[in-house]
């Protein structure tokens, strides 16, 4: 039995009785419908409004766009839709991750490394401020996970870092944040029972999370119920096995039958709605990912799913297909309508609980602020966040600061341009790297890819290098993104020409934007700074850095080392 006047929901007796009415006056196909959080490709509203006519699905998810296609798609879905539609983003690092123009904030991990929960506290405040202004309603955020692996490709800078109570303290701001913009927004704390400890991604298989039972309980598990505690609204459940926590749950349970959390019942039913008390809506991560059809076939793993205690299919492969699925899952009693009806139930008092059919009658659902939009408040709130966060890891040739009187010609070479990240967010750093030193006086040379460099690799010695530049600082933006099975540093094939083979003779420096972890493949450089992101703000602040204009404050929320012995002392 759900009690929808209590946590996370709180509905007043006249929002319970709009839930009654209206999953009364749903049809079964509509019941189901609502099930499914989709997405589509392109932002046509004719076609995303005839999509929504035909399923009426309880929600609709969109990835970054300009603000103008994304509010006109919002308004015509809405109007197809017999209920007002969950519209969640990626907002992870700023508004920027709902619309093109939105303020790119920072990533969680460049918070982190201020160790100033308000800045966390202002990400959430710009996401629900921002989003909200366009009708998004659901952020799918904070990331909880622990990167407590510094080879896992999608966690990194995404987390909030490794210690489980900078976590906790930095997510509680967020979700704060969010309540304090005005926006009415649910929160999806994610990635339950957590991701962070496997080196691999979820979108290529289902991974594990190997904490034993009293470990994750006091980690992941704490940082989760406290959360839950304090209202968050809705979490998103991850292709990841648990296997000690559903070993506490059902002991006779052989390991061959264990199944990833978003189709687990121990871990969903027993661990989430039990152990740690959650009421509201559970949300699958996106079904489409093969972590989630790994250890079943797709339509039993979307009936495990929901009979495992989730409320919301994240996405689709085929839309026809899986709703059959869910349809033949019900005339044959695999699934039952009780369970149905209890999922939609959560999904229309998350609905209520957001304001959403108040906001219809009083056509407020869309405000269409497009002002707030990577406003200038917002951006200064970016600056001060990176000149917090930017963190000198080391020195050891004493190096900085550097200064265009005594090393004015630089060479800077980029790495990982060519590979985007691919949730939400990601810039390119060359350009606006190469000015910001220029500004300071220095003359600077991108290296060339296109020729490299005429060869030097293999005709240049020393002496001709130094001919060319005083200084090289070798910047990687390598962002974190899906079906990536590593994130480290790629040089070309070719001899490794890009690579600094000469930091013995010429001075050089390394400047991280996306990944704390490259120390594993330049422990030979030696002045390593991190920026933990690649917005316009953490360029500028980084260069200020570099040449004494500020100075270093920023503190690693992970050790950047990665168990290199040798680095500490080249």
């Amino acid at each position: 039995m759900i009690d929808l006047r209590a946590s996370p929901f709180f509905l007043s007796e006249e929002s319970i009785t709009w839930v009654q009415g209206a999953l009364s006056s749903m049809t079964p196909e509509e019941k189901i419908g609502q099930l499914f959080c989709i997405t589509a490709g392109g932002e046509n509203p004719q076609t995303l409004g005839e999509l929504v006519q035909r399923y009426q699905p309880g929600g609709f998810m969109f990835r970054s766009a300009p603000a103008a296609q994304v509010l006109a798609a919002y308004q015509a879905m809405d109007k197809a839709s017999k209920i007002p539609l969950l519209l969640p983003a990626n907002l992870e690092a700023g508004g920027n991750g709902i619309a093109t123009e939105g303020t790119y904030f920072a990533k969680e991990m460049e918070i982190a490394a201020t160790e100033d929960p308000e800045q966390a506290h202002r990400l959430g405040e710009i996401c629900g401020c921002e989003a909200g202004a366009l009708g998004c309603n659901w952020s799918f955020a904070p990331i909880i996970d622990i990167d407590y692996n510094w080879r896992n490709p999608i966690t990194n800078v995404r987390t909030f870092g490794s210690d489980p109570d900078t976590v906790l303290a930095m997510a509680r701001a967020y979700c704060q944040g969010i309540r304090d913009s005005g926006a009415q927004m649910a929160v999806c704390i994610k990635h339950f029972p957590g991701d962070g400890r496997d080196e691999r991604d979820q979108h290529l298989l289902a991974t594990v999370n190997d904490l034993p039972a009293p470990q994750w309980e006091e980690t992941y598990g704490r940082v989760y119920k406290a959360l839950i505690d304090e209202g968050a609204e809705t979490v998103m459940v991850g292709h990841i096995y648990q296997p000690a926590m559903t070993r506490k749950i059902n002991p006779s349970l052989q390991e061959k039958d264990m199944l990833p959390g978003s189709t687990s019942k121990e871990l969903v039913a027993g661990v989430l709605r039990g152990q740690l008390g959650f009421q509201g809506l559970v949300v699958t991560d996106a079904t489409p990912m093969v972590g989630f059809s790994m250890a079943l076939s797709r339509a039993n793993a979307l009936v495990a799913a929901l009979n495992a205690g989730v409320d919301m299919l994240l996405f689709c492969k085929n839309m026809e297909e899986d709703i059959g699925s869910i349809r033949e899952a019900l005339q044959d009693g695999r699934l039952s309508w009780k369970r149905v009806e209890e999922a939609v139930t959560r999904i229309l008092a998350t609905k209520a609980h957001l304001g959403l059919p108040e906001k219809r009658k009083l056509g407020t659902l869309f405000p269409g602020n497009m002002s707030v939009l990577g406003c200038e408040k917002h951006q200064a709130w970016a600056k001060e966040c990176a000149e917090k966060a930017v963190t000198l890891v080391k020195d050891n040739q004493n190096l900085l600061p550097i200064s265009p009187k005594k090393m004015p010609r630089i060479r800077l070479t980029v790495l990982g341009e060519g590979k985007t990240g691919s949730f939400g967010e990601s810039s390119s750093v060359a350009q606006p790297l190469k000015a910001a030193l220029e500004r300071a006086g220095f003359l600077v040379s991108l290296f060339d890819y296109a020729t490299l460099e005429q060869g030097e690799i293999f005709t240049a010695g020393v002496g001709d290098l130094k001919g060319k530049f005083d200084l090289s600082i070798v910047a990687a933006n390598v962002a974190t993104g899906s079906n990536n099975t590593t994130r480290r540093l790629d040089w070309v094939t070719l001899m490794a020409a890009d690579e600094p083979w000469y930091t013995r003779d010429i001075p050089t420096l390394f400047v991280s934007f996306c990944n704390p972890y490259h120390m594993i493949d330049v422990p030979f450089i030696s002045t390593f700074v991190n920026c933990y992101c690649d917005n316009q703000a953490t360029v500028e602040a980084c260069v200020k850095k570099l040449i004494g204009r500020d100075i270093f404050v920023g503190k690693s929320p992970i050790d950047p080392w990665c168990g290199v012995w040798e680095a500490r002392f080249l």
